[in-house]
């Protein structure tokens, strides 16, 4: 008789690259294009900026909230391995997946001011983001929703005989929650093809790895719900993009979940309304920052291989900056959602009780324009 309480071999983070952007295994670089490999670096630096300008946005009190990906940039290896037609389940730190879809730096402050462009017509918080058009869910926050939906629709996408699968990406910290071990045992017995993607950043909104749970982390989880499972270098742009890559392929084929562990480190605030230094030292986070920092490891990927020259950094740097401040500026500028949004979106036909109320708000607008002033609205009630 034999108690166990380890895995015989303790999960090692798979790696493509050193810090220093160095490929270790020549054979699993995956060579794409020069071409493709700027574009993904040029979105990288633009989420970055994008997200440096929209938080101190918020601490200027221009937005009422905002998260940033500092340290996580390199997940966006993820969305290269994807095909369009494959679903995305967000949680809030996923914006890197828009923008390689095409969700413009200008679709995204819209949503974050609220405006009047929104394809959320305002009705969430920022960060939320959602789009129909590139197949990526409306974020929601509670923590953990969103991977029994994730399960749920892989199913259906299985049902349809589409070769298609849905990546859902969560934190460790969401890793705690009753919904987490729902949709895993429900994609594990109904064998559905979902990517689920665990974004261990060390500190789940506020609580270290070490006092949350037992354990090398989330990996060992997928082995006990029976699922093929890695854990990755979740700094590695690179390893990230291969596990993905191979993970969809799992997933299309033999209609079974996947789970992915990338182990990475939160830079940033949880967001704007957390204050890491209570939990964390400063100067662990700005030696972090700038020992294993993913932007700087595709750069230097990218200079060993004669793509990249500080000339380009200089310019891309620049050219990022003045077109993010550009949408900054057009989205603050825009204005609200009609008033008349309120009452749209939920009922086929309005029904009496809320015709009535969106009267009587037409009567006091009407009645008290100097109470109720309408001018940073669009027109319309």
């Amino acid at each position: 008789m034999q108690f166990r309480q380890h895995l015989d071999d303790r999960f090692k983070a798979y790696r493509v690259m050193d810090p220093t952007g160095k490929v270790l295994v020549p054979s699993h670089d995956p060579n794409l294009s020069p071409e493709a490999i700027k574009q993904l670096y040029t979105h990288m630096v633009t989420l970055h900026t994008m997200d440096g300008i929209l938080y101190e946005a918020q601490r200027q009190g221009r937005i009422s909230f905002y998260m940033t990906h500092y340290g996580e940039e390199a997940m966006i290896g993820s969305a290269a391995a994807l095909l369009p037609k494959d679903v995305v389940f967000g949680q809030y730190r996923e914006a890197f997946m828009l923008l390689y879809r095409g969700f413009s730096v200008q679709d995204c402050m819209n949503q974050c001011f609220s405006n009047v462009h929104d394809g959320g017509k305002g009705r969430q918080m920022p960060v939320h983001y959602s789009s129909k058009q590139h197949n990526f869910q409306t974020i929601s926050s509670p923590l953990g929703t969103q991977i029994p939906q994730a399960a749920g629709a892989a199913y259906a996408l299985k049902l349809s005989g589409q070769s298609a699968c849905a990546i859902c990406y969560f934190g460790e910290g969401a890793a705690s929650e009753g919904d987490f071990h729902a949709g895993m045992n429900m994609a594990a017995t109904l064998n559905s093809p979902v990517i689920f993607f665990c974004r261990n950043n060390g500190f789940a909104i506020s609580t270290p790895a070490s006092e949350q749970y037992k354990g090398d982390g989330i990996a060992s989880r997928g082995i006990g719900y029976g699922m093929d499972t890695i854990c990755v270098d979740g700094n590695d742009i690179w390893a990230v993009y291969n596990a993905t890559r191979a993970a969809r392929t799992i997933a299309v084929t033999e209609n079974k979940p996947v789970l992915i562990e990338a182990k990475t480190y939160r830079v940033g605030h949880h967001s704007t309304s957390d204050d890491s230094t209570k939990y964390r030292d400063r100067k662990e986070v700005e030696e972090r920052a700038q020992m294993d920092n993913p932007i700087t490891r595709l750069r230097r990927y990218m200079e060993i291989k004669g793509i990249w020259s500080a000339q380009d950094e200089e310019a891309l740097r620049a050219t990022v900056r003045k077109e993010t401040l550009k949408c900054f500026g057009n989205a603050e500028k825009a204005p609200k959602p009609a008033v008349a949004e309120l009452f749209t979106d939920v009922y086929d036909e309005i029904p009496q009780s809320l015709a009535r109320q969106r009267d009587e708000l037409a009567y006091l607008l009407k009645e008290y324009p100097e109470y109720y002033s309408t001018e940073e609205y669009a027109a319309g009630l």
